[in-house]
């Protein structure tokens, strides 16, 4: 295989959404059938295969533990109010259910507003959060830029801001800031080290990606290291697709793909959104001998690997991070910092379908992060 990259094809984006739903959207790839030669061929002498292969066997370790261990060491206050601001797509209502759940074991209310994901709508939900005067704000999704005015004017009114699943950073105004730019990265190892292990170092990819959403960049990047270190004159061609593509022509735009350059072996997408339809048009189109690896699995995803029809999944921690946010608030209200929070890190997996814990929806990845979390507020 030739160690020149194909030139990346370009699509230009159509529509300019925020990064309001991001991982709203995201709410996990052809599939198992035989690879191609040049997969079977393998390096097994490769330093690159042996690092992507260590790297793999760690991602693939279901964690048996959350990263925080302090307990509150306060009598956390009952009867808050938390207005969580939803994006309009239905991973972030997964997300407030978790978030809400959390807080009905603190004894606080949680008010979900919802919105359409676009910036007035956004605009109109943090308009309204600032008459309701809650003692907290979480949303997900949502880049400052869309609700600054509002934002200024909760941080004047004294109400923390939380945040997750956002290009962004803390500090004015914004208090907590979970799975940013500084986390994701680490996503695209993940995918890099399946990509590379799977092929046996000898992998021909093409990487599917919603430049629209700025948070997927580190995503990208890290991806595009670690393949090159990991996978010495293995070809990576990067599509840039629009939102609108999603739910529409989506698999068609694969299939068109992938009939043109047939040496294609590996297929990744920057969200397993990107993948719903996409094996059944493969199996229309007569494409065999493709190997899907996704970004944020979803309960669609799950399903495709349980049954063979897609490799593999980065799995999200929507479950977690609810928690988590559920914690530092609880630290805060007792007077504490939320310093712990925002340095504790977020569980990762890379799922297959030999370590799926379940294809019946979203699952947590600390399978006893409840009783863990509960046990540092006091409550078991």
């Amino acid at each position: 295989m030739s160690s020149r990259p194909r030139r990346a094809v370009r699509r230009a984006v159509t529509a300019t959404l925020p990064v309001t739903a991001l991982l709203a959207l995201a709410a996990c790839g052809t599939g198992t059938t035989p690879a191609t030669d040049s997969t079977q061929a393998g390096a097994p002498g490769s330093p690159g295969l042996t690092a992507a292969r260590a790297a793999l066997a760690k991602y693939s370790e279901r964690p048996a533990t959350i990263s925080v261990t302090e307990p509150v060491g306060k009598a956390i206050p009952k009867g808050k109010k938390i207005d969580f601001i939803l994006c309009g797509v239905q991973s972030c209502k997964d997300l407030a259910d978790f978030f809400t759940e959390a807080a009905k074991e603190l004894g606080w209310q949680v008010k979900q507003i919802a919105t359409q994901g676009t910036p007035e709508s956004v605009q109109a939900a943090y308009e309204q959060a600032v008459r309701d005067k809650p003692d907290a704000v979480v949303a997900s999704g949502f880049p400052r830029a869309v609700y600054a005015k509002q934002l200024a004017q909760l941080k004047a009114a004294g109400i923390p801001v939380i945040q997750s699943n956002a290009d962004d950073v803390t500090g004015d105004g914004i208090s907590l800031l979970k799975n940013g730019p500084k986390d994701v990265g680490v996503q695209g190892e993940m995918l890099a080290s399946w990509v590379v292990s799977n092929s046996g170092a000898k992998a021909d990819t093409v990487y599917f990606d919603l430049p629209a959403y700025t948070i997927l960049k580190p995503v990208k990047d890290s991806f595009a290291a670690k393949y090159k270190e990991w996978c010495d004159g293995c070809a990576l061609d990067n599509v840039d697709v629009p939102i609108t593509a999603v739910g529409k022509d989506m698999p068609d735009r694969v299939v068109s793909y992938l009939r043109s350059h047939p040496k294609v072996t590996h297929v990744v997408f920057s969200l397993g959104l990107l993948n719903v339809g996409v094996p059944a048009a493969l199996k229309t189109a007569g494409i065999t001998g493709k190997h899907i690896v996704v970004n944020v699995g979803d309960a669609q995803n799950y399903q495709y690997i349980q049954g063979g029809l897609t490799d593999g999944a980065m799995a999200l921690n929507s479950h977690e991070t609810a928690w988590l946010q559920a914690d530092a608030l609880a630290r805060h209200f007792t007077g504490q910092s939320m310093a712990l929070g925002q340095k504790a890190a977020l569980p990762n997996m890379l799922v297959t379908k030999d370590n799926l814990p379940s294809a019946d929806g979203d699952f947590p990845i600390v399978e006893g992060y409840k009783k863990q979390f509960k046990a540092l507020w006091g409550l078991s």
